[in-house]
């Protein structure tokens, strides 16, 4: 199984409110492939709420050295943590070894996210789930890498 960013599949638990629809995933999930998550809520925040950002790295966060902080300047990085901790849960019980995630995420983020200025601009780097799931051997592919995703499917499935 393969752990899947549930925003993706149609799921209304995007910070707006709203989705980010993949059919073609959301065609993997019904085919009952992939399992749906959505770290923010896991880890107990609602739906909506403000966007949010990572102040430092993934890295720094999960050494307790960074933050993530919303757009009203609050902390909400025991959220994220929490978040990636129920994430990776989710994959042990299931034993999904990868996981299909949204792009950019302060959470699901794979490779850039935003750079904690709120101002669209993005930097390199992981979201918290996406590093802590790197960290104990979970595969990350982003959406928009259709080959890879492809690959995965292959494999694991």
């Amino acid at each position: 199984m393969i752990l899947v960013s549930a925003c993706l599949c149609g799921v209304n638990c995007k910070y707006d409110g709203g989705n980010n629809f993949n059919e073609f995933l959301y065609q993997k999930l019904k085919e009952g492939k992939l399992i749906p998550i959505c770290p923010e809520q896991l880890g107990g925040m609602t739906t909506p709420r403000f966007p949010s950002e990572i102040i430092g790295s993934a890295k720094d966060v999960l050494k307790g050295k960074g933050q993530v902080v919303n757009i009203k300047g609050e902390d909400v990085t025991k959220f994220f943590i929490k978040g990636a901790y129920e994430t990776l849960n989710i994959a042990k019980a299931f034993n999904c070894k990868a996981a299909i995630l949204k792009s950019k995420s302060p959470s699901c983020g794979k490779g850039y996210v935003y750079d904690g200025t709120f101002s669209n601009k993005l930097k390199e780097g992981n979201g918290i789930t996406v590093e802590f799931l790197l960290k104990n051997g979970v595969e990350v592919v982003d959406e928009k890498d259709v080959a890879a995703i492809e690959k995965l499917l292959e494999r694991m499935i």
